[in-house]
């Protein structure tokens, strides 16, 4: 008997919470928002890693220019994506795949499937969290407004903080402030002339610039064309390896080999030398 008369108020709250979800369901008006379903894929990106736009202090432009002279030798620099680490926000909407956007009540989502580079923009006017565990696409907040003031939405507004690192802007290595305390501003919005182009306003404020920093990804749709969603895993097949801090690669049957010209070969002291 006891059980029946708990039972009643969670089954009473349980309903309740489903009205309330399906009452948010019904509140959202697909038709203020631009469409934005499909497949989307990058176009010629602009460089972030142009080094003459590129308003880096002369600290990390040293940075920058010693990554360059170690990628040319053969090495990584600055670069940490090549053991799969995630690329990061903002080098993660370079989009170097296919994306989906899906735009809910509460939520804006873009997703990729390649290592971790799915975004998630919350838009129910939430406040920045007094802690926020760092990551490295970061955490986003957004806002969908009209700018035309035609009744529908044409801009999504965001800005993300609670960045980690390692990240870079691209595989230049341009490198980012080893602080991670960066934020960055977005304004996305569909090409009035063109429904099918997609813009992506992306300013970047970091301590190792002399100032913010702007740059506009462009993105297209292919309306025609069936969405096809292919699976990649960094790690597989990734002929990639560090040890003790210093890129090696793997030959292709398998064996250590260097990354760079006449570079030493890893300490193997705990492994049984053989003896001539």
């Amino acid at each position: 008997m006891l059980f029946r008369i708990l039972r009643g108020p969670l089954v009473y709250a349980a309903a309740a919470a489903a009205l309330l979800t399906a009452a948010d369901a019904w509140a959202f008006d697909e038709s203020k928002y631009p469409d934005l379903k499909g497949q989307w894929d990058r176009t010629t990106q602009p460089r972030w890693a142009d080094a003459k736009s590129a308003p880096l202090t002369p600290e990390y432009r040293a940075i920058f220019e010693a990554n360059l002279k170690d990628q040319a030798a053969g090495g990584q620099g600055t670069d940490p994506t090549f053991t799969c680490i995630a690329p990061g926000m903002p080098r993660v909407m370079n989009m170097y795949a296919p994306f989906e956007i899906v735009v809910t009540p509460r939520t804006t989502h873009m997703l990729m499937d390649h290592i971790h580079d799915s975004r998630r923009i919350f838009t129910d006017g939430r406040d920045w969290p007094k802690e926020m565990q760092p990551s490295f696409n970061g955490y986003s907040i957004g806002q969908w407004i009209d700018e035309d003031g035609d009744g529908r939405f044409d801009v999504l507004v965001a800005e993300t903080r609670g960045l980690r690192g390692p990240r870079s802007y691209d595989s230049t290595g341009l490198p980012l402030h080893a602080d991670n305390e960066t934020v960055i501003k977005e304004r996305i919005f569909v090409d009035k002339a063109d429904k099918n182009i997609l813009y992506d306003e992306i300013t970047v404020e970091d301590h190792a610039l002399t100032r913010p920093w702007t740059v506009v990804k462009k993105y297209v749709r292919r309306p025609n064309k069936q969405p096809v969603w292919q699976e990649a895993v960094c790690a597989e097949n990734n002929p990639h390896i560090v040890i003790a801090d210093e890129p090696y690669m793997l030959s292709a049957d398998g064996l250590l080999m260097p990354a760079k010209k006449d570079q030493a070969p890893p300490d193997l002291k705990y492994f049984t030398q053989s003896r001539k």
